[in-house]
């Protein structure tokens, strides 16, 4: 049986009561197995789908962390995987943050979007029109690395391939440079929640909150809240019309990146991507030395990644620590506790001692060493914080996936014991075998979509005999 659990007492938080079972753990041996089947499941042939049921195409930053668990499985259909993305970048550098299939069981759909007349977009792929974070030369660097160890025959394959697309990563850095540092905060805009991968975190409520819908919104039908046990699992409908008109402003610019970010109603400045999109481009400068691309760009994309650590360092508030977003359409800062405030971490540049800080409030008791969690893996929010929902998206349930990409760039970083600890305790909340999107903190039960396929990808990708052991 389940016990009764109470969390978030502290900072005014709810109180939380929970009875549920955990299910049976799988030995290591029969979930590395059960994640090899969920991944070749859910291909196509051409691409992995985000899950068979919720999400039947491909995500850019999904598509990333796919291609990094195929890699335990074959090179080859690991780089096939990051080349169907790529096929589907926009001619003027932007991924975007959805490839279609022929699927429709989906909404919204290609024709909502309506990218077809946008001149950016390749002809022979529909897609989304915008992006999400970039991730992707972390994944590459991931390939790289493992196919190294695997046999010559991977290593020139994967590094072939590096070498092929280095120039596809670089104009995507460069269009982030171009079209989306907007302001004197240094980080990457956003002009839609879609694009942080965050789509309802409580950091986005106050931009969201000045985002009217207008009366001429097109009326739709949502199809996820059918396909979950529980439809307080995923954003609400008030949301929904939120995500559904930025669309339209979108669509009524067609995606021109200049007039997108003078036309949405919600701009926001993400401490989070622009981490992330610091980290990538040390990486992709670093796979660039690695292959002799061109030097000026090598040397760019160093500027670019030191630039943007800088603005997530001064993001980050006196009081806390922690990082902030800023809406840049009022002006104001951000500091709403979750997780997304420990950006500094993955990137670096705010010291040593404000990283020390960071650290200890990670592992803290508002954070993983909450002593109700049942794996001490970061929440998505703080279980003490206001709007801490335990069930809802990304309003407080675990992410394996993230706790992937912080266990990677802590091992990066020299960090071996923390990051040993998040991949053990990622394996633990996975070991179940479900492979859920998401996970309940206190019970460790799935939420959202199982057998999701970045799920199975990250644990295939933990289970792998170099990673640093917590033992």
């Amino acid at each position: 049986m389940g016990t009764t659990r109470a969390a978030g007492t502290a900072a005014g938080g709810p109180v939380i009561t929970t009875a549920e079972a955990r299910p049976k753990t799988l030995p290591t041996s029969a979930l590395a197995e059960r994640a090899a089947v969920v991944l070749r499941d859910n291909d196509t042939g051409s691409l992995v789908t985000a899950s068979p049921k919720l999400y039947p195409h491909m995500w850019s930053w999904d598509a990333a962390f796919i291609a990094i668990g195929l890699a335990q499985l074959d090179i080859g259909r690991a780089v096939a995987e990051l080349d169907t993305l790529l096929a589907a970048q926009w001619s003027d550098g932007m991924i975007p943050h959805i490839v279609f299939t022929s699927a429709t069981g989906y909404f919204p759909g290609p024709d909502r979007w309506g990218t077809d007349a946008a001149p950016q977009r390749p002809r022979h792929v529909r897609t989304s029109g915008i992006c999400q974070p970039p991730v992707h030369a972390i994944a590459i660097r991931r390939i790289v690395d493992v196919a190294r160890r695997t046999s010559r025959v991977d290593a020139a394959l994967a590094e072939g391939f590096a070498a092929r697309v280095w120039q596809r990563l670089y104009r995507w850095h460069r269009w982030i440079i171009r079209y989306r540092i907007v302001d004197a905060s240094g980080l990457v805009a956003i002009v839609h929640g879609w694009e942080s991968g965050m789509d309802n975190s409580p950091r986005w409520d106050e931009p969201y909150s000045r985002v009217v819908p207008g009366t001429n919104l097109p009326p739709y039908a949502r199809l996820d809240v059918l396909r979950v046990d529980d439809p307080a699992e995923r954003p609400s409908d008030d949301d929904y019309d939120r995500y559904l008109w930025l669309i339209e402003q979108l669509r009524g610019v067609n995606y021109e990146p200049e007039a997108v970010v003078n036309t949405s109603d919600f701009l926001v400045a993400d401490t989070f991507a622009t981490a992330l999109f610091a980290l990538a481009s040390d990486v992709l400068a670093e796979l660039g030395e690695e292959l002799a691309c061109d030097r000026d760009q090598v040397a760019e994309l160093r500027q670019w990644a030191a630039r943007a650590r800088r603005a997530v360092a001064l993001s980050c508030r006196p009081d806390t620590g922690m990082a902030a977003d800023r809406d840049i359409r009022y002006g104001n800062w951000i500091a709403t506790p979750t997780l997304a405030g420990f950006s500094p971490l993955l990137c670096g540049g705010a010291g040593d001692r404000a990283e020390a800080a960071l650290l200890s409030t990670l592992d803290g008791p508002d954070w993983s060493g909450h002593p109700d969690l049942f794996a001490a893996v970061v929440p998505s929010v703080s279980p003490c914080a206001r709007r801490f929902d335990q069930r809802r998206y990304w309003r407080g349930p675990q992410w394996p996936v993230l706790a992937w990409l912080f266990s990677w760039a802590f091992a990066r970083r020299g960090w071996t014991a923390q990051a040993a600890r998040l991949r053990e305790q990622g394996l633990r909340l996975t070991a179940d075998g479900s492979f859920g999107e998401y996970y309940e903190p206190f019970t460790g039960s799935p939420l959202g979509s199982t057998n999701q396929s970045w799920t199975a990808a990250v644990v295939l990708d933990w289970l792998a005999s170099e990673w640093p052991s917590a033992l």
